[in-house]
């Protein structure tokens, strides 16, 4: 008789099976490597070009989200020791993550390429 629980045992060993934890774990690799680069590249590009930073959601979110990346990537070896808590931890300062870019980042981000890309583009009209 297939029951709920056997059900649930089953799939849990076919997650086991697929090695998805070591999956996870190079994609957030990749995440980190990626993205706190392009976070430290941004404002230091604007330095560059501008002479000044323009402090705002934008900027505020990708402390946010570089903040809780670091935060989730330091659960890690309490998740490997099998803590309960590291792992909701984890899961959720990731959700939060993913909530601030989706909200914050990427509308003011298209916002920003938006007024460069037109800034660029009426320049060279003349």
């Amino acid at each position: 008789m297939c029951t709920p629980s056997s059900r649930a045992s089953a799939a849990r060993s076919e997650i086991a099976d697929g090695n998805f934890r070591d999956k996870h774990y190079q994609m957030g690799t990749i995440l980190l490597a990626v993205g706190i680069p392009m976070a430290l590249e941004g404002p230091v590009n604007t330095y560059m070009r501008a002479g000044k930073l323009f402090p705002g959601e934008h900027v505020y979110a990708g402390v946010g989200v570089v903040a809780l990346w670091a935060f989730a990537a330091s659960l890690v070896p309490e998740m490997q020791k099998g803590k309960e808590w590291a792992r909701y931890g984890h899961m959720g300062a990731n959700a939060v993550t993913f909530g601030l870019f989706a909200y914050y980042q990427i509308p003011t981000g298209l916002g920003i390429a938006d007024r460069k890309s037109t800034r660029l583009n009426s320049s060279h009209l003349c």
